[in-house]
C-alpha cells in the first residue's frame, strides 16, 4: 500500500511522515519512509534546478516524472513486494498541483505521469501559505505567496475531487499527527490511537 503524505512547502510532510512510520511500525505494520525527489541523480539536478530558480518548468516537469519512475523501480515497487507500506512524503499528486500550475499544462503533467499508480491513501496536510512561510526557515523557489496560493488551491481541487483526504495542518505537531492517524488508521485495519 502506498500512503502519500502531501501538501505546499512548509505544511509539515516530512515530520509527519516519518512519525506515521514509526506509529506503523509500533503496531507491528512493516512500514517505510521514502521521499520525492529522490536522491538519484534525477532527483539532485531537480534540486539543483530547484535552488538556482529559472528551470523551464516542463523540463520540470519531465525530470520529476523521470524520477518517479526511477523511485517507483528502485524503492516503491520492491518495498510493497515486500508487503511493505511504503509512506512518501511527496508523490504523484505533488506533480499534479506544483508541475500543474507551474507549467499551466495539468492535463499533460497528468498524461507524462501515467506510468505511476496512484496512492492507496492520499493526505493533503492543509495550511495557509501565510503559516506555511512562517514555518520555513530557509528560502527555496516555491516560496512565492501567488505560486503557493495556486498550489494549494489545486491541491483542494484534488481533495474535491475525492483523490485525496484533508487533514488540517495549522495546529501543533501533536494535534495535526492524531488527525493524521484517524485518517490512515482505519484504512490499515487499526485503531486510530495515536
Amino acid at each position: 500500500m502506498i500512503v502519500a503524505i502531501e501538501g505546499i512547502d512548509g505544511a509539515g510532510k516530512t515530520t509527519q511522515a516519518k512519525r506515521l512510520v514509526r506509529f506503523l511500525r509500533s503496531k507491528g505494520v512493516a512500514a517505510e519512509y521514502t521521499s520525492e525527489p529522490t536522491g538519484s541523480a534525477l532527483g539532485r539536478m531537480i534540486k539543483s534546478y530547484l535552488r538556482r530558480g529559472g528551470a523551464n518548468p516542463h523540463l520540470l516537469a519531465l525530470l520529476f516524472a523521470a524520477d518517479r519512475i526511477y523511485h517507483l523501480n528502485k524503492v516503491v515497487n520492491p518495498m510493497l513486494e515486500r508487503g511493505q507500506v511504503v509512506v512518501c512524503d511527496r508523490y504523484l499528486y505533488s506533480s499534479y498541483a506544483y508541475q500543474g500550475v507551474m507549467t499551466g499544462s495539468p492535463l499533460w503533467v497528468r498524461e507524462i505521469n501515467k506510468m505511476a499508480p496512484h496512492p492507496d491513501i492520499a493526505v493533503l496536510l492543509d495550511i495557509s501559505v501565510e503559516e506555511a512561510l512562517r514555518r520555513k526557515k530557509k528560502r527555496i523557489r516555491f516560496e512565492d505567496p501567488g505560486f503557493l496560493e495556486e498550489v494549494r488551491r489545486e491541491y483542494l481541487r484534488l481533495c474535491e475531487a475525492g483523490l485525496m483526504v484533508k487533514v488540517d495542518a495549522g495546529g501543533g505537531v501533536d494535534v495535526v499527527f492524531g488527525e493524521l492517524v484517524r485518517v490512515v488508521a482505519p484504512r490499515l485495519g487499526l485503531r486510530p490511537s495515536a
